[in-house]
């Protein structure tokens, strides 16, 4: 078995998702996390299609270790819904893979915020004693997740996940995009 070293995109696009990832340990505004762009980058970014899951996962895995140890929140049981919503827009991203232009890439960081909000309200609707199971009260969850944490700096925690994603968004195939420039070697995406 031999032994294949890294290739410089897979090394700057990992180290890219484990700094984006470590990020939810400073102190932010809530929901204003790189969750999504996270799974969008590494779904557009990694050559093999398994590894645009499994860096992006461990990277998320690992935050939300070092979330739970160092203030306890790290874990929860709603952790499906987000992981689950995280792997949704890793398949997003590799969708994206031939279409990566801004505008597509923003709209697919949006397209994720939403992803992001009808998933873990859907399992708050599904796991919850507070609702019915009915339509009428999964769209009265939908709305009560609307304003949610509205006393929040940045508004809602919805307004928070799409100004994150889209930050953040922004950031990583940002810097990918100028390291590119400056390291023509690290070129993964073929833009148009």
């Amino acid at each position: 078995m031999s032994y294949k070293t890294p290739s410089p995109t897979f090394l700057f696009v990992s180290t890219a998702i484990l700094l984006a990832a470590l990020s939810r340990l400073l102190p932010h505004p809530f929901n204003f996390t790189p969750i999504g762009a996270i799974a969008l980058f590494g779904g557009v970014c990694f050559e093999r299609k398994s590894l645009a899951f499994i860096i992006p996962l461990s990277a998320m895995l690992l935050s939300d270790a070092a979330l739970q140890w160092t203030r306890g929140t790290g874990f929860h049981p709603m952790m499906w819904a987000v992981y689950g919503s995280f792997g949704l827009t890793a398949c997003i991203g590799l969708w994206l893979r031939k279409r990566a232009r801004v505008s597509s890439i923003l709209l697919a960081s949006l397209a994720s915020s939403a992803l992001f909000f009808l998933i873990t309200n859907f399992a708050v609707w599904l796991g919850s004693s507070m609702y019915g199971h009915s339509f009428a009260s999964l769209l009265a969850c939908y709305a009560a997740g609307i304003p949610f944490y509205n006393h929040d700096l940045m508004g809602s925690a919805l307004m928070n996940t799409v100004l994150g994603d889209l930050f953040f968004t922004t950031m990583l195939f940002g810097i990918y995009k100028l390291a590119t420039l400056k390291f023509p070697q690290l070129i993964r995406i073929r833009s148009k």
